[in-house]
């Protein structure tokens, strides 16, 4: 009878501390799922800040071409407001001569002329230090 008693006993025992250890066990399963959840939302919020790192950069770099572009342009436009100034001067010494040589031109044109040709040389020369300042920001 104590051995029936004694192995009742044991068993019931045992069945609860069975059932203790599945609640454990469940309790343990929650908390890797939870890890493992945790774990995949770091990751994701990793990867999107990788991405966003990468978009910033990608921005940065199309900013720089872009204001590189807008020097070339700049550098170029300089180049050949000079180019036509140079032209205009040779033009206006050309008529300044043909018309000396003809005897057409009075006083007063020559005097024009010859103003006319120190402010387009007056502008090259400011043209040309503006560009000597754009080819050092290159």
């Amino acid at each position: 009878m104590k051995q029936i008693i004694f192995t009742l006993l044991f068993v019931i025992a045992f069945q609860v501390s069975s059932a203790q250890t599945e609640v454990r066990s469940t309790s343990d399963i929650e908390k890797e799922a939870e890890l493992e959840r945790k774990a995949v939302i770091k990751k994701v919020e990793k990867e999107e800040k990788k991405a966003a790192k990468k978009e910033k950069e990608a921005k940065k770099e199309a900013k720089k071409k872009k204001q590189a572009d807008k020097l070339d342009q700049s550098i170029r436009e300089k180049q050949k407001a000079i180019a036509k100034n140079e032209r205009k001067i040779l033009s206006l010494e050309d008529k300044l001569e043909k018309g000396k040589a003809k005897g057409k031109l009075s006083p007063v044109d020559i005097e024009k002329m010859e103003a006319k040709k120190e402010k387009l040389k007056a502008s090259i020369a400011k043209d040309k230090v503006k560009l000597n300042k754009l080819n050092k920001d290159k």
